[in-house]
């Protein structure tokens, strides 16, 4: 019987039924690819634009088909929406007196460094004044990493923040607005602990999600794969943290976007939703509930989760030649993760005086417990001795925490601390981070690398300890960047970002503009904007440090600005909050012409490509 093929569509989409309690389903946009899940089969929906329709086929397989896409290509639900998004651009560009058709729509992109705190509040800043020049619009991506992710998430969930003018305004107030209880916190990383996977990066994402952006947000970054192209395409970043460390370059990077979930470099995806289910060989054996927005915080916010961070502080007594070594390098991890993790804590509880003032107490005593003065005790000592010592003193940090935590009075605060108790020193003790299903386990191909293939987990970290500007995922012919906008929020040696992608760029064969050698001479006192300008298929960069001329009158000065919003510190007092916002604002409204001038730069690019 011959069936309208748009209502076989609809009745493809919408098959539900209480006999079947495990569907799994997601919104279907044009040009995306979904898998609608039933107990014992697949019903794959693909689509593909086809000279400028939309072309559309539904049909059903077994289990057995495999649900990686390799390819270098964007997936058809991005392509989609990039396609509806330069519809928002062309727009924008007529409104500001740009000159553009349809056709030379320039590919812009806003990368936001990491920097915690820093990162998380001056993104927003920067974002609410690009807005108010009416630049928001020209941008096709906005891309994240570490604490800016923090704040691209929570404007994200609103679906129209870039043309709702209270938008960011609202996330702007709620960093300074009341805590997320402990409580709720603490309800969410209990019912955490009873699903697979769990890790401190669980931790660290449901403190910073309450304690810093004030905010739980539930929803699932797949459910963006639905949206109007109201907003720049997100794309967030992290880093896989085996591969990180030894190699190779091409499982390193790893992106995740509305659609799909991948490394950048080899080319291997798998769809958003399926980000920590179970694979062998590229078939999906369980399909486990798909992260939310707090457990993804987590992971790509996790700088803590490598041992190199930790020597942001490192006591007098250790601070001496040779005393850094492994064993020394464990104590500081578990000192640095009780510290943070008793800050955070502390962030959540800023209406209750006698909690604070309990806490206050717990990280002075863990203060004074790794500042007492041990060199004598380490003399001469060999390397099994060492160990020995630093992992009696580990102990005993834990243990002071559970004796703090017992001395209490009963009541609310003490339950809380108990539970936290309970989950966060037993992962402290194995330091497991950002663990998840590895969608590549077992998988036959030979390009990618034998640890991703052999290993049934993956261990996704912040892509900030890599490079702190998530370049990796806007370099080369995928997403073909004419214009790159980089907000510089990092610490450390300013520059260090941009020679860091070169590097990166060069080892991988990706075209980046020359770094002229004079602009490095000016790490100490550095200007608001430089403009790298890209050659051929090099993507020009702007790039703007946070802190710089315009807002520092000399290096002193500069350097007294960096360490004062440091990464690691207490959730930031109000006027701090205030400060950093309007120093992030004045940067875009002081280089506005700057930026205006790259735009329609980019424009005659892409219409120079084509």
């Amino acid at each position: 019987m011959w069936m309208n093929p748009r209502m076989h569509l609809l009745r493809c989409f919408s098959v539900y039924s209480q006999a079947m309690p495990t569907l799994y389903r997601r919104t279907v946009r044009p040009s995306t690819q979904q898998l609608i899940h039933y107990p014992d089969f697949f019903q794959r929906i693909d689509s593909s634009r086809v000279n400028g329709t939309v072309s559309m086929s539904c049909y059903t397989t077994d289990a057995s088909e495999k649900a990686i896409r390799q390819s270098q290509s964007l997936c058809a639900g991005e392509q989609e929406y990039v396609h509806q998004r330069k519809r928002v651009v062309l727009e924008s560009l007529s409104s500001l007196g740009i000159n553009c058709t349809t056709d030379s729509v320039p590919h812009i992109a806003l990368l936001a460094s990491g920097g915690g705190q820093r990162a998380a509040v001056g993104l927003l800043g920067s974002l609410y004044q690009m807005e108010e020049e009416h630049l928001v619009d020209t941008l096709l991506y906005l891309g994240s990493v570490s604490g800016s992710t923090w704040s691209m998430s929570s404007i994200y969930s609103n679906p129209q923040w870039s043309k709702s003018p209270d938008s960011l305004n609202t996330a702007v107030s709620r960093l300074s607005g009341p805590e997320v209880p402990l409580e709720e916190a603490l309800a969410w990383l209990d019912e955490r602990a009873k699903e697979g996977y769990f890790s401190l990066s669980d931790v660290w994402g449901v403190l910073t999600s309450a304690g810093i952006m004030k905010q739980m947000d539930l929803r699932h970054l797949s459910d963006e794969a639905s949206r109007k192209a109201t907003n720049p395409y997100p794309v967030y970043t992290a880093i896989e943290k085996y591969c990180y460390s030894n190699g190779p370059i091409q499982g390193k990077w790893f992106e995740v976007t509305p659609h799909e979930a991948g490394f950048t470099e080899l080319g291997v995806f798998v769809e958003t939703s399926l980000l920590g289910s179970k694979f062998l060989n590229g078939k999906l054996l369980v399909k486990e509930p798909e992260m939310d927005m707090v457990e993804l915080q987590g992971i790509l916010g996790s700088a803590l989760a490598l041992d190199q961070t930790i020597k942001d502080l490192i006591p007098p007594w250790l601070n001496v030649s040779g005393q850094i070594d492994r064993a020394a390098e464990d104590y500081l991890r578990v000192y640095n993760a009780l510290d943070k993790l008793v800050g955070l804590t502390r962030s959540t509880t800023m209406k209750d005086p006698t909690a604070l003032s309990h806490l206050d107490k717990l990280q002075k005593k863990l203060e004074d417990m790794l500042n007492h003065d041990k060199s004598v005790w380490l003399e001469s000592k060999s390397s099994g001795e060492r160990k020995s010592s630093f992992g009696k003193w580990s102990l005993e940090l834990m243990a002071a925490v559970q004796t703090w935590s017992q001395s209490l009075e009963d009541g609310a605060f003490k339950t809380n601390v108990s539970l936290l108790n309970k989950h966060v020193l037993p992962m402290i003790r194995k330091w497991e981070w950002g663990t998840t299903g590895n969608y590549l386990y077992q998988y036959q191909d030979s390009t990618v690398p034998p640890y991703l293939r052999s290993t049934e987990t993956l261990h996704l970290i912040d892509a900030g300890l890599l490079i702190n500007v998530p370049y990796p995922s806007f370099l080369g012919e995928k997403r073909d960047i004419d214009l790159l906008i980089a907000l510089e929020y990092s610490a450390g040696n300013m520059f260090e970002t941009l020679t860091l992608a070169r590097d990166y760029a060069a080892e991988v064969k990706k075209p980046f503009p020359e770094i002229d050698a004079k602009i490095l001479k000016e790490r100490d006192w550095p200007k608001g904007c430089y403009v790298l300008e890209g050659k051929g298929k090099e993507p020009t960069i702007v790039y703007m440090p946070l802190f710089n001329r315009d807002n520092c009158k000399d290096a002193a000065a500069f350097k007294a600005k960096m360490e004062e919003f440091s990464t690691f510190q207490r959730p930031y007092s109000q006027k701090k909050i205030k400060f950093e916002l309007e120093t992030a604002k004045a940067n875009i409204k002081t280089n506005k012409e700057t930026l205006l001038r790259e735009i329609k730069k980019a424009v005659l690019r892409r219409h120079n490509k084509i």
